[in-house]
């Protein structure tokens, strides 16, 4: 689904965002990338969401080389990848609905579509009754559904997920993890969580990579890298072990 051979990112500053990075994502798994600010995820994310391609190395989505595609491969690939960011991204003028909607009218698809395919997306998220309100009317937790089923929309193989719970208290965090899980099983998306919080990759993933100044240094399954950590990076994050 997405594999890293050999990345590295090195930036116009020389700064070495990623080095010699490898690790395969399989299809229809919730894949934690964990570590401290700086570490190199957000780096990883961009790659990912092909926002970016490397310097060294190989990024491969869906099978093709991000960095060997033409535009038109490119556009066809992104489409397989939705996107749920730390802080909501919801558009504030725009009511619920209209927010789930939004990627579906970019790529103007039918009009009756778009209204069926947002109530059941409202429907999968727990947030049908909210349809005709706005974000400042939103608690944190709503604000994330919406951001959830918006990423949803047009039926991505791929959902990518930056800090998605930071913004919310341990509660809400708990519910927005079991709906990723429940969507996991659901749907068969395959789910990538991105996060500097070990108890988030504890409570939803199956494997794991740790990122420290731009290097894995700890990879496998969670309970295998919880168990036994490889490197002193992992140790520290251990101390966000348990969601309270």
């Amino acid at each position: 689904m997405i594999d890293f051979i050999n990345v590295e990112k090195t930036y116009k500053n020389s700064a070495h965002a990623l080095q010699n990075v490898s690790l395969s994502i399989d299809k229809g798994e919730i894949f934690g990338i964990v570590g401290r600010s700086g570490a190199g995820k957000s780096t990883m994310l961009k790659l990912m969401g092909m926002l970016e391609t490397p310097s060294n190395g190989s990024v491969s989505i869906l099978g093709k080389d991000i960095s060997k595609i033409n535009l038109s491969e490119a556009n066809a690939i992104k489409k397989q990848i939705g996107t749920v960011f730390q802080g909501f991204n919801l558009l504030m003028q725009r009511s619920v609905a209209k927010n789930i909607a939004f990627p579906l009218e970019l790529i103007k698809s039918d009009k009756q579509y778009i209204k069926n395919r947002c109530q059941e997306l409202a429907e999968l998220v727990d947030i049908s009754e909210k349809l005709r309100a706005y974000p400042s009317q939103l608690s944190g937790g709503q604000k994330q559904r919406v951001a959830i089923a918006r990423a949803l929309a047009s039926n991505p193989k791929i959902l990518l997920c930056d800090e998605p719970t930071s913004a919310l208290d341990n509660f809400t965090t708990r519910e927005i993890l079991r709906l990723l899980r429940d969507i996991n099983i659901k749907l068969g998306v395959t789910i990538i969580i991105i996060t500097h919080e070990m108890a988030v990759v504890k409570a939803i993933c199956g494997r794991m990579a740790v990122l420290e100044e731009g290097r894995v240094v700890d990879m496998g399954d969670v309970l295998d890298v919880l168990e036994n950590p490889q490197s002193e990076a992992t140790r520290r994050l251990m101390s966000t072990y348990d969601l309270d």
